[in-house]
């Protein structure tokens, strides 16, 4: 199974999944959690780190190639030989982040992104079992990364503008691909429940 957990940059992404990631472990089953573009192997860290912890100016488009890059590793090296022996593979986020924010939001052409993408993942990337978007006001979305106690990221620290630009995004993406929207406004264990009686 592959499940897809996305949305702006504080709705609690990471928090589901690794809720979902002991929900599964529970059942016996493998279970593995990407944080898209992070994650377990150094070689997407690298990447993660270049494109959102340093600080560099990069071009959109060079931002499209890293990431994409990235997601290349995971899915080969973590999500493939996990979902071929049966297992469950938890992604907070894919390249719909990727249509929001370098798409909608730096600019970049919407099926340059998608054409990309697609010369370099399978089909399976692009079709998971169930995906999800969740969503919450500006204001309960900032004051969640402010309690985080880290620095803001390369995108989080972008001003209004590019924000509501990402903001309007989701919605479009959600229909084009019929995702589920949650409104992750409540507590952690409301949304992870809607999230459970949908997998149901």
């Amino acid at each position: 199974m592959y499940i897809v957990i996305e949305g702006q940059d504080g709705t609690g992404k990471s928090t589901q999944a690794r809720l979902l990631e002991e929900y599964f472990k529970k059942q016996n089953k493998e279970v593995v959690v990407m944080d898209e573009p992070d994650g377990d192997i150094p070689q997407a860290h690298d990447l993660h780190d270049m494109i959102l912890v340093r600080g560099y100016d990069l071009e959109p488009l060079t931002n499209v190639l890293l990431f994409t890059a990235a997601r290349v590793e995971l899915w080969k090296k973590i999500a493939e030989p996990v979902l071929k022996r049966g297992g469950v593979v938890i992604s907070a986020r894919n390249y719909w982040s990727t249509l929001a924010y370098q798409g909608y939001g730096e600019g970049v052409s919407r099926s340059k992104i998608i054409r990309l993408t697609k010369d370099l993942l399978p089909e399976k990337y692009f079709d998971p079992d169930f995906g999800f978007i969740l969503t919450v006001s500006d204001e309960v979305r900032l004051e969640r990364q402010k309690g985080r106690g880290k620095a803001m990221e390369t995108f989080e620290a972008k001003p209004s503008e590019f924000q509501q630009k990402v903001n309007s995004a989701y919605p479009k993406i959600a229909k084009e691909f019929n995702l589920k929207i949650i409104d992750a406004s409540g507590t952690i264990e409301e949304i992870f429940e809607e999230i459970k009686k949908e997998l149901q």
